[in-house]
């Protein structure tokens, strides 16, 4: 059953040096048009029956969903409420940058009922800002949130990143104790991924990025986790911290395994047992549309075998990890007969634990947790 719908807004002002994300320059694009797009997609979805339960969660992402102006983004609101039935307990979240995130775009969002605003920091070090390629200051962050607690929002994210080319353990103190002078309910925080076809990706192989050690970037791991627990900010993901109940519901989706629609250029879905992926060009996501067909670039319906898998290498993710119980109703099947090798390797090298009836990754297994992750999809 479908739970929660994905939006995806591809347009940027500036394009990060880091991003491999389906993004285009704002300027000279067809923006409006892509909206009309996104409303006849979700249209179909409404007429093929993947909307009829009320969606528990929306997120509007990209790219950079505020990079639209103000009554582009009614325009966008006023479709999702045309097509799409939503839960009471809604919760319906915005990526933002902080730059953008204008007093009247927050007004948009907030009374078109968007109630949670997950805005991309990623440090407080301006040096290291653009060195990142953001064109937003600390005090563009002060007063989006400022305003954005002014316009009525409560739930409000930090995205931060580490193990950036030549940051300091230092700076990244410094982000982590300028972050949490905001008292937010909630964190997500990534380690840099260096990704082909990105301005990183180009300055490495040509050997000019200063990047840190992988002992440094453990640090940093580690460090996060500490100063988040010392503040009761508990992990509930790798990557993610939040006060208690304030967990991004709709990323737990994903790692819960559930299923969800994809709209928009480049976006993914898993709906009714097939996971898809639309086309990620503007023109060829459009086409199709103007013709009333869905813009699919690929589809496959997921095998069981694939479905055990993901529900393993997405659930372990959580800090709850997978429930026995729930696995064995899923499919029928203990996980220990599936997977009981794995599990007595990976908890003799103390990478897993089972505890109440979960198998989570220890926190030294959340330091490695792709190479945990792989033994399931090689087993």
């Amino acid at each position: 059953m479908v739970k929660g719908l994905y939006i995806h807004i591809p347009f940027c002002h500036q394009i990060c040096f880091y991003c491999d994300f389906n993004k285009v320059f704002f300027k000279d694009q067809p923006v409006d048009a892509y909206i009309d797009s996104l409303g006849k997609e979700l249209s179909l979805w409404k007429q093929q029956g993947a909307l009829e339960v009320p969606m528990e969660t929306i997120f509007l992402g990209g790219g950079t969903p505020t990079s639209l102006e103000p009554q582009q983004l009614e325009k966008l609101l006023g479709y999702i409420h045309e097509f799409v039935p939503m839960a009471d307990n809604l919760e319906w979240t915005s990526e933002a940058n902080p730059d953008e995130l204008t007093y009247e775009k927050m007004e948009v969002l907030f009374k078109g009922g968007v109630n949670r605003l997950s805005m991309g920091v990623q440090s407080f070090d301006e040096d290291l800002l653009k060195r990142l390629g953001r064109t937003h200051s600390n005090n563009d962050v002060a007063r989006a949130v400022e305003d954005a607690r002014k316009v009525g929002f409560t739930d409000l994210s930090f995205d931060l990143m580490y193990g950036l080319p030549g940051q300091t353990m230092k700076q990244w103190e410094d982000t982590l104790e300028q972050a949490f002078a905001f008292d937010l309910p909630h964190f997500s925080a990534y380690s840099l991924i260096i990704e082909p076809k990105t301005v990183f990706y180009n300055l490495m192989t040509k050997g000019k990025l200063n990047t840190v050690t992988e002992d440094l970037e453990a640090d940093m791991y580690e460090k996060l986790m500490d100063e988040m627990e010392k503040r009761g900010i508990l992990q509930y993901e790798i990557s993610n911290f939040a006060r208690p109940g304030a967990e991004s519901r709709h990323n737990l989706l994903y790692w819960d395994n559930e299923e969800y629609i994809g709209a928009g250029a480049g976006s993914h879905g898993y709906v009714h047992g097939i996971r898809y992926s639309n086309a990620g060009p503007l023109k060829k996501y459009m086409e199709p549309l103007d013709e009333g067909k869905r813009p699919i670039l690929n589809s496959h319906e997921v095998p069981r075998k694939e479905q055990m898998e993901e529900e393993m290498f997405l659930g372990l993710r959580k800090t709850a990890g997978v429930s026995l119980s729930h696995f064995n109703d899923k499919f029928g099947i203990e996980m220990e007969s599936v997977y009981g090798d794995i599990l007595n390797k990976e908890i003799s090298s103390q990478n897993l634990v089972i505890e109440n009836g979960r198998v989570k990754l220890t926190k030294q297994g959340r330091f490695i947790g792709n190479n945990v992750f792989e033994q399931f999809l090689l087993a």
